[in-house]
């Protein structure tokens, strides 16, 4: 078999036109691997070299296959590659890794440089199938999915006109006769179901909460464990909140994929990144769910779209949105179509029984669910169905009954079975919807121990804060709760303004106490922090608002981090552009600065008239703008030389993104403060020396150089942190607006991580998600309606 990838990689080389010498020119793949790959001499290559090998051959999808197909093969045969012999450097080939790096899979070489995504796309694709199986195996668990199993999902094949003709599905010629598949089954047999269909593609139709996120969770996770290294790795993707007329499916997918995985975003040579390289080489399958959330008037062109890719995918919707988006178009293209059906009763007898605890010695055989379920299966057939056998057929209906009357000993299931309080399915609904927030946030969590109290939320306090996140979401039309857009549902003035109060607070009380501090005499501190903050708000706030609320843009989590000590990996980056953004951004701010300062400084010559007062004004102008915009430029110029990419495993939950950018922010903090303060302190006296003569008398002082530095460092770095990054805006929108006007809590992680370990949110990468979306739609609505009379307000 070693002779086998050899006689594939000599016969496409030779085919293409290609030497080993121009082979080895073209992949980086040195003379001596090449020629010792093809005479079997080194055996069990590197995915990453054959992957190199292949993109540097100009090979057709057959020819690709065939390659990767033969090394997969060979390393299957021959166990654990054969690392040294084949990343041993020749006396002139540099290692493809530093010996003892404690980043092996990071998109950086061993030369500091970064590597490009073709390099590194076999490695990362295998770094990104470990962390989507340990994100999905901890919220099966979270979500007590195996407790004690899994709810029953099985499904049915959806009606015809939903599904492409057979021949496309099948991949078959034309003029061949197509017989359907068999699509029923159950829930173990998705994987090996989607396996089945030639053409990839699938559709999972089913009502609201009939199992379809659980299906797409169970899909990943047993494609993933019988998943070979040459197939692409399934990954969840929330398509509700793609715009399709705003960016391509490939790029939102990339997009979204550098969000949950913010080592992706790492770029090669050619400025591709590295998740942008996975999704274009098809080592990525994308599992779409909730087709059914994307926004009224999207889904047509959002389907559309998808017909226009080839890619191999599993789409999630409710029945009657993708029908209608079909009428209006058409089906998606060489898709099978499956339509999951409801609970049974002998499913509820087999499940609901074993969730409650057992009764005791005194009847170890009675069940609070029985008397439920008999009463259900003895109804008679002539009479109207009971409205509980309608809401328990749904698996969601059924997970919330079981909190609230499985999980509570309190509670008595046979309540549901009365008619007059509960006349409808949807009041029974309502019911259960109702009440799951208070009956979650009434039970005590585990508290693990040497830990701290686990934090408490009165329940109706939780209801009022939910319920503001979920219309939050709703306005924002996604299901994604992400922590740097919880303003986002402020209006663009509401948000300019706030961060424009905040940043001109901030940088006016730190001049004050720098003023004080340095022996200014009152009410000079006072006099000059006034106005040091109301002119850091003004220009902090016009910046944030031409940057981000001109198009109501939100700031976004940095993807990179800064590495002070040692040699940081950079990221590709041109100093050219940010020495023009920031010498630009440092001129505006130092022209305004010193023309208003010019003027107050002139109030011993006002009566020399108004045309000597702007002299002067324009006079500091120039000079303040000359020095705010050396410093500026310089600043962004080594911020970028310190900023690395994140290590490809630094896979992120919200939490530990939030820390990451507070980490980022930080260090950022560190270097702007002193280096925009030493050069502007120490450019202000040579900016001063040098125009002397040209712009008249010049006066400035070391003093005055320290106090302007020092200022100007701490408050420079202060504005552009809390305008300019996503943590700033989070601590001024999240941590101090919101809670202010009673919308959020003070402790927001605390009360995001507590209501996902509730079971009321649920985790999906960098961002939450309501459990479902029939509890954020509920939420939402009950947050906007107004209490009926006669029945208390709650708590805002």
């Amino acid at each position: 078999m070693a002779s086998e990838f050899g006689d594939v990689l000599r016969r496409l080389r030779v085919r293409a036109g290609l030497t080993q010498e121009g082979l080895a020119e073209h992949s980086g793949v040195s003379v001596r691997t090449i020629r010792g790959l093809e005479t079997g001499t080194r055996s069990n290559p590197r995915m990453t070299t054959v992957q190199e090998l292949a993109t540097a051959l100009p090979l057709g999808p057959r020819e690709r296959e065939e390659l990767l197909g033969a090394a997969v093969r060979r390393n299957q045969d021959g166990g654990q590659q054969d690392e040294s012999a084949m990343d041993e450097p020749g006396p002139e080939e540099p290692a493809s890794e530093e010996p003892g790096s404690e980043e092996p899979r990071s998109a950086q070489s061993a030369s500091g440089q970064p590597a490009s995504p073709a390099h590194d796309a076999a490695d990362a694709t295998e770094q990104l199938a470990k962390a989507v199986a340990a994100r999905w195996q901890r919220e099966e668990e979270q979500r007590q999915i195996q407790d004690p199993f899994p709810l029953p999902v099985r499904w049915q094949a959806a009606p015809e006109e939903l599904t492409d003709h057979w021949a496309n599905i099948l991949r078959l010629p034309a003029g061949a006769a197509a017989d359907p598949l068999d699509l029923n089954g159950e829930l173990d047999g998705i994987a090996e179901l989607y396996r089945s269909i030639p053409s990839g593609r699938l559709v999972v139709l089913g009502r609201s909460g009939s199992g379809k996120t659980i299906l797409a969770l169970r899909f990943v996770l047993d494609r993933l464990t019988s998943r070979t290294p040459a197939e692409p790795v399934p990954v969840i993707f929330s398509i509700g909140a793609w715009n399709p007329t705003a960016i391509t499916l490939r790029d939102w997918l990339t997009g979204q994929l550098t969000r949950d995985h913010p080592g992706y975003a790492a770029q090669g040579p050619d400025k591709t990144t590295l998740a942008s390289a996975l999704v274009e080489s098809g080592r990525v399958l994308p599992v779409l769910d909730g087709f059914d959330e994307i926004a009224d008037g999207l889904r047509r062109p959002a389907l559309e779209a998808l017909n226009a890719t080839t890619l191999p995918l599993l789409l999630t919707s409710r029945p009657a949105e993708y029908a209608a988006a079909v009428a209006e178009t058409d089906v998606l293209t060489s898709a099978a179509a499956l339509e999951l059906i409801n609970l049974t009763l002998d499913d509820l007898s087999n499940y609901l029984p074993r969730t409650t605890r057992k009764p005791g010695r005194a009847n170890p055989a009675g069940n609070a669910w029985d008397p439920v379920l008999t009463t259900l299966r003895e109804q008679p057939q002539d009479q109207p169905a009971s409205p509980l056998a309608a809401v328990l057929a749904n698996p969601l209906m059924v997970a919330l009954a079981r909190t609230i009357y499985s999980d509570t000993p309190d509670h008595d299931p046979a309540s549901l079975l009365d008619t007059e309080r509960f006349g409808s399915p949807d009041e029974l609904e309502d019911h259960l919807l109702d009440n799951f927030i208070p009956t979650v946030y009434r039970r005590r969590l585990p508290q693990a121990p040497g830990t701290r109290p686990h934090p408490t939320f009165d329940p109706e306090r939780a209801r009022h804060w939910l319920g503001y996140l979920a219309h939050h979401l709703n306005r924002l039309e996604t299901p994604d709760l992400a922590w740097w857009r919880l303003g986002g549902g402020l209006r663009r003035s509401t948000r300019t303004l706030v961060t424009a109060l905040v940043t001109g607070l901030v940088i006016g009380l730190v001049d004050c106490a720098i003023a004080t501090a340095l022996g200014a005499s009152f009410p000079f501190p006072i006099v000059d922090g006034t106005v040091v903050g109301l002119l850091s708000g003004l220009m902090f706030g016009l910046a944030h608002w031409l940057t981000f609320g001109v198009k109501d843009i939100p700031v976004t989590p940095s993807v990179v981090r800064l590495r002070i000590r040692g040699r940081p990996g950079t990221i590709r980056w041109k100093a050219g552009p940010r020495l023009v953004i920031g010498m630009l951004g440092g001129l505006v701010f130092g022209l305004g600065y010193g023309f208003v300062f010019g003027v107050m400084n002139s109030k011993p010559v006002w009566k020399a008239g108004l045309s000597t007062v702007l002299h002067l004004g324009l006079v500091d102008g120039i000079v303040y703008g000359l020095v705010f915009s050396g410093g500026a430029g310089l600043t962004f110029c080594l911020l970028g030389l310190l900023e690395s990419p994140l290590d490809i495993r630094s896979a992120v939950h919200p939490r530990s993104l939030l820390n990451t950018n507070r980490g980022t922010v930080t260090t950022q903090l560190l270097v702007w403060a002193p280096t925009f303060g030493a050069v502007v302190g120490f450019g202000a006296g040579a900016v001063v020396d040098l125009l002397q003569g040209s712009l008249g008398p010049l006066i400035w002082s070391p003093a005055a150089g320290l106090a302007l530095g020092t200022i100007s460092g701490l408050g420079g770095a202060l504005g552009y942190t809390l305008t300019m990054t996503a943590w700033g805006q989070w601590l001024v929108l999240s941590r101090i607006w919101l809670p202010l006007t009673g919308r959020l809590p003070w402790a927001v992680v605390a009360f995001l991580d507590d209501a996902y370990r509730r079971g009321v949110l649920r985790q999906a990468g960098a961002v939450y998600q309501f459990r479902h979306a029939r509890l954020q739609h509920h939420l939402a609505q009950a947050h906007r309606t107004p209490p009926a009379p006669g029945r208390p307000a709650r708590r805002r």
